[in-house]
């Protein structure tokens, strides 16, 4: 999904954590995961999604793809940034990593449970909840840890 999709929800999500502070959502595919810079908190989901070769035009859904947060709030300021771990094509030879297609749906959810987490790290709230699940694909072929980003860098508990 667009990136502006996510931004969108996220500061609607956002305008309802305490105290007035201002929020702001960005894309950093330089997180690395379990290594937040000083000051930030992570968070990690799984979600599902689907994906599509730019070499060979092959579609696959997977319901085992990463999404990682790392964010902190300073001075009134809350930043968060994100990064959705990809997969490449098993068909093809040196594919490229594709990006997750993530349904709107999936992505309200990812935000409402990162909202929560803020609330809980940030703002030291107990809310007595879990996460809200996502939605899942029908996937019928197992997970390819050889193809998964998530799995190289050892995030994916699939692996």
């Amino acid at each position: 999904m667009a990136q502006q999709e996510w931004k969108s929800i996220f500061q609607n999500k956002a305008d309802s954590l305490p105290q007035g502070d201002s929020w702001s959502l960005e894309f950093d595919d330089r997180i690395v995961p379990n290594s937040p810079d000083p000051g930030w908190v992570q968070y990690i989901r799984n979600t599902s999604a689907r994906f599509k070769c730019t070499k060979c035009g092959r579609a696959w859904p997977s319901n085992w793809v990463k999404v990682v947060f790392h964010m902190r709030l300073t001075h009134g300021q809350g930043q968060v940034k994100v990064r959705r771990f990809r997969q490449n094509c098993k068909m093809c030879a040196a594919a490229p990593k594709e990006e997750p297609s993530i349904t709107s749906e999936n992505i309200d959810i990812l935000l409402e449970n990162l909202v929560d987490k803020i609330r809980i790290k940030c703002y030291h709230e107990d809310l007595g909840r879990g996460n809200r699940p996502f939605v899942n694909l029908d996937v019928r072929s197992p997970h390819e840890p050889a193809h998964c980003e998530a799995c190289s860098h050892g995030i994916c508990t699939r692996n």
